[in-house]
């Protein structure tokens, strides 16, 4: 069975530090891109941040930019997002995806089609 296992979410107070991690099974990550996205109540999906197949590429949305970090290691079918100085906005649900889709988007939420089942991140003093 094909499917994404995140963790290492949970509450931090405001400027503090999370690492979320994705473990795949069932499948090679080697292919694709892979994200992190973040749901919070009342608001739509979003990417977080993405990285291609070969770690070339990433992404970071706009409010993310110089506090949080994407890595992976193929050898090991995993994807780490680092997450700095943390903001009570950052409060949300997050999910790791994987796009198999080709031609998708990078960094849509709706281009990516194997979803983890999401790991509760709050900032909260």
């Amino acid at each position: 069975q094909e499917q994404f296992v995140e963790s290492g979410g949970g509450l931090v107070q405001p400027g503090g530090s999370l690492r979320l991690s994705c473990a795949a099974s069932g499948f090679s990550t080697d292919y694709y891109a892979i994200g992190w996205f973040r749901q919070a109540p009342g608001k739509e999906r979003e990417g977080v941040s993405c990285i291609s197949h070969s770690s070339r590429f990433t992404y970071y949305a706009d409010s993310v930019k110089g506090r949080f970090t994407i890595s992976r290691d193929n050898s090991k079918n995993t994807v780490a997002l680092q997450m700095n100085d943390l903001k009570p906005e950052d409060t949300a649900i997050y999910y790791c995806a994987a796009q198999r889709l080709i031609g998708g988007k990078f960094c849509v939420p709706l281009d990516y089609d194997l979803w983890g089942q999401g790991t509760q991140v709050t900032v909260s003093s």
